[in-house]
C-alpha cells in the first residue's frame, strides 16, 4: 500500500470521527434544551397555560421558599451539564442557542442571591390579579372548566406561599417603596365580593359554550361559586389583613432598590441583564442625559414651526391641557386607535419581506387594571393558535390620552413593533422553543422603539403635533435612562424623578406618575428600550454606510428579526455576517 493511500485512509477516518463527535454533541445539546423547556413548562404552570399548553392547567406555580431554593440548585446543575458540551462542535445556529441558553441560566443563578423573589407583586400585577389568567386561557370543554375549578380550590395554598415570601421579605428588608404599595389595598378589595358571580374569577362562566350541556354548565357554575365564596375570597381577606397590618408598614418611605441589602450591586446586575450589555448605571445615566438634550432640541424646532410664543415648559403645558388634543368619549378614542391600525397594516410589505401569519386584535385594558397601569401594552399570541396577539389600549380617563401620541403608540405596540416581531419569532423554524417564546427586553423593546422611527417611512406623523408625539415617545425612553438610574442608583426621590420627566416630555401628569411608579417597582427594566433602539439604529447606519446601493431595507429588517429576540452582542454578529454576505453577492 502506498503512503498516499495510508494518509487518505487516516484522513477519512479522522473526518468520520469528527463528524460523529459533532452529531453526538448536537444530539446531547438538543436533548438538554428540550428537557429544560419541558421542565420550564412543568415548573411554571401559568406560563404553560398562557402559551396554550394545557397539561398543567390545574396547578399554580409552587412559590414556597423550599421550591425556590430547589429551582436555584437545579439551574446550577444544568449549567454544570451544559459546560460538559463542547460548543465548538456545534453548528453556527446551535452556538447562538448555546450562548443564549447559558446566559439565561447564569442570570437566574446570579439573581438568586439578591432575594428579589421575595417581592412577588407590584401595583401592576401579582396574586391580586391572578383572575386575569382566565382571559388568556381557552374555555371550550368541560375539562377546561374543571381545571379552572381545581385551581380555585388550591388558591389558598398559593396565597399562603405568596404571603410567606412577603413575610420573609419584611424580615430581610427586601420590600417595595410604600408609595407604590398604597395602590394595592383597593386592588385586593376588588377580589373580595359578597356575590361569587360578581368575582373576576367567575368570568369564564358568564358565557359558556353551548356544546356543554345545560345541566353540566349549572353543576360547574355552582361548584365555582362555592369555591370562590369558601376559598378564594377568604384568601384575599387574609391577604388584605396581612398587607395592611404587616407589609405596608414595613415598606420603605423612600424609593429605590439602593435601600435593600446589596442594593447597588443588585441594580448594576439588573442593568446588565436588561440591557444585555456591560454598561454601568452611571454610563447609562450619561447616555440618557445626552439623548434628552438631543431630542429636546428637535422638539423646540417643532415648537417654533407651529409658531408657539412661550417657553418650552409652557408649550408642554399647552399640549397637556388644551382639550382639542384629547377625546372626551372613550369609544371615540378606541375607534381612532382602530383607524390608525388600518392605515398602517397595508404599508408593511414595503418594509418587510416576511410578515407574521397570525393577526392581532385591539382591545381595551380591563377596567379593574386601567387606573394603575400604563397607556397601552401588547399580549403575544398563544402557542396553540387559540389566541391572537392583542394590542391593549387604556381608555380610562380619555381626557389624559393625547391624540398626537396615538400613531406612535400603535406603531410600537402593534405593527411593525411588538406584534410583528413577536409573532414572527413564534413562527420561526429551526430554533428551539425557548428562543421562539422567550427573548430579551433590550431586543424586544429596542425593536419597538426603533419601530417608532419607522412611522415616518410608513407615511405617519404628517402634522407637526404628531411628529412632536413621536419625539415625546423617544424622549420618554431617554428620560427613563436618567430617572431609573437616578431612583435606584443615585437615590433620587420620586418627586425629583417626576419633575425631570415633566420638564422634558408632554405626557400627562397622570401618565408620568404611573410611569415613575412603574420604574420604582421594576428596577432596571426601563433601561432596555433606549439602549436596544440605539444599537439597532447603529447597526442600520453601519449597514447603509458599508453597503451603499446594495443596502436593502426589507432584507435588513428580515435579518434583524430572523433569529428571534437575541442579546445585543449576538445581534451584532448576525448583522456583521449579513453585511459580509451582501458585499460578496452579485
Amino acid at each position: 500500500m502506498s503512503l498516499s493511500v495510508v494518509v487518505f485512509s487516516i484522513s477519512s477516518e479522522a473526518r468520520s470521527a469528527e463528524s460523529d463527535d459533532k452529531k453526538t454533541t448536537a444530539k446531547d445539546f438538543h436533548q438538554l434544551i428540550e428537557n429544560e423547556w419541558q421542565w420550564t413548562l412543568q415548573d411554571d404552570p401559568e406560563f404553560a397555560s398562557w402559551l396554550g399548553d394545557h397539561r398543567y392547567d390545574q396547578r399554580w406555580q409552587d412559590l414556597s421558599l423550599d421550591a425556590i431554593q430547589r429551582r436555584h440548585e437545579y439551574r446550577k446543575s444544568v449549567l454544570e451539564n451544559l459546560a460538559k458540551i463542547d460548543s465548538t462542535l456545534l453548528s453556527k445556529q446551535d452556538r447562538v442557542s448555546y450562548e443564549l441558553f447559558r446566559g439565561q441560566y447564569e442570570d437566574s443563578v446570579e439573581a438568586y442571591k439578591f432575594g428579589w423573589h421575595l417581592v412577588p407583586l407590584t401595583q401592576r400585577g401579582g396574586i391580586q390579579d391572578s383572575s386575569s389568567l382566565a382571559s388568556s386561557l381557552r374555555f371550550e370543554t368541560v375539562n377546561d372548566y374543571e381545571a379552572w375549578n381545581v385551581r380555585l380550590y388550591s388558591f389558598p395554598e398559593y396565597m399562603d406561599q405568596t404571603l410567606a415570601l412577603m413575610q420573609k421579605g419584611v424580615e430581610r428588608k427586601i420590600v417595595h417603596a410604600r408609595v407604590i404599595m398604597t395602590r394595592l389595598p383597593s386592588q385586593i378589595r376588588r377580589q373580595i365580593v359578597d356575590d361569587p358571580s360578581k368575582s373576576l374569577f367567575y368570568k369564564p362562566y358568564r358565557d359558556m359554550p353551548d356544546s356543554i350541556p345545560a345541566d353540566k354548565q349549572n353543576e360547574l357554575k355552582t361548584e365555582a361559586q362555592l369555591l370562590i365564596k369558601d376559598r378564594v375570597v377568604p384568601a384575599y381577606r387574609k391577604m388584605l389583613r396581612f398587607f395592611e397590618d404587616v407589609y405596608l408598614p414595613a415598606c420603605f418611605e423612600n424609593v429605590g432598590v439602593w435601600q435593600i441589602p446589596d442594593g447597588k450591586e443588585f441594580y448594576a446586575s439588573r442593568a446588565r441583564q436588561f440591557t444585555t450589555t456591560d454598561l454601568t448605571p452611571q454610563e447609562i445615566h450619561d447616555i440618557g442625559q445626552r439623548e434628552v438634550t438631543r431630542i429636546r432640541g428637535e422638539m423646540q424646532q417643532i415648537m417654533r414651526e407651529v409658531g408657539f410664543k412661550g417657553t418650552f415648559g409652557e408649550f408642554l403645558e399647552h399640549l397637556r391641557n388644551d382639550p382639542k388634543y384629547y377625546y372626551k368619549d372613550p369609544n371615540k378614542l378606541l375607534a381612532e386607535y382602530k383607524a390608525i391600525c388600518r392605515r398602517i397594516d397595508p404599508q408593511l410589505p414595503k418594509m418587510f419581506g416576511r410578515l407574521p401569519r397570525r393577526p392581532y386584535q385591539l382591545e381595551a385594558i380591563p377596567e379593574h387594571l386601567a387606573p394603575d397601569t400604563t397607556t397601552a401594552y401588547y399580549r403575544s399570541p398563544s402557542a396553540d393558535g387559540s389566541r391572537n396577539g392583542t394590542y391593549f389600549v387604556n381608555l380610562y380617563r380619555p381626557e389624559t390620552r393625547p391624540k398626537y401620541e396615538m400613531e406612535v403608540l400603535s406603531v410600537h405596540e402593534a405593527v411593525p413593533g411588538h406584534h410583528l416581531q413577536i409573532a414572527l419569532a413564534q413562527e420561526l423554524e429551526g430554533i428551539p422553543e425557548f428562543r421562539r417564546y422567550g427573548g430579551y427586553t433590550a431586543f424586544i423593546e429596542g425593536w419597538g422603539l426603533y419601530s417608532e422611527r419607522l412611522g415616518y417611512e410608513l407615511g405617519l406623523y404628517k402634522d407637526p403635533h404628531s411628529r412632536f408625539g413621536q419625539l415625546t415617545y423617544d424622549m420618554w425612553r431617554a428620560v427613563r435612562l436618567v430617572v431609573d438610574t437616578g431612583i435606584h442608583d443615585q437615590g433620587w426621590s420620586r418627586q425629583k424623578a417626576i419633575n425631570f420627566f415633566a420638564a422634558n416630555a408632554a405626557k400627562s401628569m397622570h401618565d408620568i406618575e404611573n410611569e415613575i411608579d412603574r420604574y420604582i417597582a421594576w428596577p432596571g427594566q426601563a433601561l432596555a428600550y433606549k439602549i436596544g433602539q440605539l444599537r439597532i439604529l447603529e447597526l442600520r447606519k453601519k449597514a447603509e454606510t458599508e453597503l451603499g446601493d446594495k443596502f436593502d431595507l426589507r432584507d435588513f429588517h428580515d435579518t434583524i428579526l430572523g433569529q428571534g429576540a437575541v442579546t445585543l452582542n449576538v445581534l451584532d454578529g448576525i448583522v456583521e455576517d449579513w453585511i459580509a454576505e451582501q458585499r460578496t453577492s452579485e
